[in-house]
């Protein structure tokens, strides 16, 4: 579970921390096991001016109070050193804009589906014990591993220690990761790692399904020995499965998404496509919505929200209750709804239906463009940064319902050609309170 997703940092559409090489490389040697001290950074303003010394010799009494031993801290000190290229590098995050079919095209492959299918034969006894004891299906647990790492080809290979205590001392995001620093001295006390094996991805993730450190404490079970999710492959599975059961609140023996297709588009109520909107599976059927290859949705109550994750010229899927611990992991729907598409491969689904025709995808000036236009006319969209997250997409299908647009949610160049001609209210206007 990347960190960006933890912590709000989406790259656009897609929600890994190998960015640099999609198609994952073998596993590479460790870059250093004991760094030399950096540079020392200057102070940093939300520690009140202190230098990061004295922040360090707070955050050890913080650890002490939460429980860690003075051993675990002292064999964790040559570690914790500040490293400037951390903090630069969770600052640089670029937004990559891929659309679902091409991020999906690459990332669930039918290699990974095959790894996937091949992981789960050969732990079979280690997968159907999580499904007993946790009711999370293998394809699910070996989607997650396939996606955060290839099944362990790419952990990282930063200094874990290094890393959090980098980003703690960063006033970014200082609270969270004081809290996942002193998590990562708990499982050092623990006895499940020492500091030298805590290598990982550059904002601390560690582990073959990429764990925080505060959920390596609270998930991580022992399958295989003691806890150890870098080299263990029954431990990753036993743990990914605790975590998506008790962390992320899976439902056992329910479905989290299936591919469907709309019979009759030029007169369906695209507004309803919408992952805030749950309909029972009898009246998504009455509204014409079938398996791909035409057979009836089933004549029940379940509840399920209709996934357009493309608009309505592209993909279409059911998404049930367990989706949502999809976008828990990972809340960028391009992401999330790709680790879920993976799983439902991995448990035998055929591969999706492609648009028959090119979906179009503005630009990235222009997506921003368009949530400028969108706060002007009073939507809060987060930050305009052209990712189109949740309340970007809520304000789009709201605008497509005042232009009489069908209001799929998917931005447009027609709508922006509306938004440019409409007369919105100035920044200035929306400021005034009202009278």
């Amino acid at each position: 579970m990347r960190i960006y997703s933890k912590f709000g940092l989406l790259f656009g559409s897609i929600g890994l921390a190998a960015l640099g090489s999609l198609a994952w490389a073998q596993p590479v040697a460790p870059e250093f096991h004991r760094p030399a001290r950096a540079a020392v950074p200057r102070a940093a303003s939300c520690h009140n001016g202190a230098s990061f010394d004295r922040f360090l010799a707070d955050l050890k009494q913080q650890a002490l109070a939460a429980g860690v031993s003075q051993r675990a801290i002292n064999e964790a000190a040559p570690y914790l050193v500040y490293d400037q290229g951390i903090v630069n590098r969770d600052r640089g995050q670029r937004v990559f804009g891929q659309i679902f079919t091409e991020f999906a095209g690459r990332m669930a492959a039918p290699y990974r589906m095959q790894q996937g299918q091949a992981r789960i034969r050969t732990y079979a006894a280690a997968f159907a014990r999580a499904e007993k004891e946790y009711g999370v299906p293998p394809a699910v647990i070996a989607a997650f591993w396939g996606l955060e790492s290839d099944f362990g080809a790419n952990m990282g290979n930063l200094p874990t220690l290094r890393s959090l205590v980098s980003l703690a001392y960063d006033c970014r995001r200082s609270e969270r990761f004081v809290g996942e620093t002193i998590a990562a001295l708990k499982i050092i006390d623990r006895g499940d790692l020492t500091p030298d094996e805590m290598i990982g991805s550059w904002a601390g993730e560690l582990g073959q399904t990429q764990f925080l450190p505060t959920h390596y404490f609270t998930y991580a079970v022992d399958y295989g020995g003691h806890r150890n999710l870098l080299h263990s492959p029954e431990d990753v599975i036993g743990s990914t499965a605790n975590y998506i059961a008790n962390g992320l609140k899976w439902r056992r023996g329910e479905p989290w998404l299936q591919e469907v297709r709309v019979t009759a588009p030029a007169n369906f109520p695209w507004e309803q496509a919408d992952l805030t909107i749950r309909l029972h599976r009898s009246k998504w059927a009455q509204l014409g919505v079938r398996y791909p290859d035409g057979r009836p949705l089933p004549n029940d109550e379940m509840p399920a929200s209709l996934l357009l994750p493309m608009g309505r010229n592209g993909p279409a899927f059911l998404a049930y209750a367990n989706f949502a611990a999809y976008t828990e992991w990972n809340n960028s729907l391009i992401y999330s709804t790709t680790a879920a598409y993976l799983a439902t491969r991995i448990a035998g689904a055929p591969p999706m239906q492609r648009p028959s025709a090119p979906v179009a995808q503005l630009p990235l000036g222009q997506l921003r463009e368009l949530q400028q236009l969108l706060v002007r006319a009073g939507y809060d969209v987060g930050k305009i940064d052209g990712v189109m997250g949740q309340q970007s997409r809520s304000a789009v299908k709201a605008m497509q319902i005042k232009f009489g647009l069908p209001a799929d949610s998917w931005p447009t160049a027609e709508l922006l050609v509306k938004m440019r001609g409409a007369r919105l209210p100035s920044a200035a206007a929306l400021a005034q309170p009202p009278r």
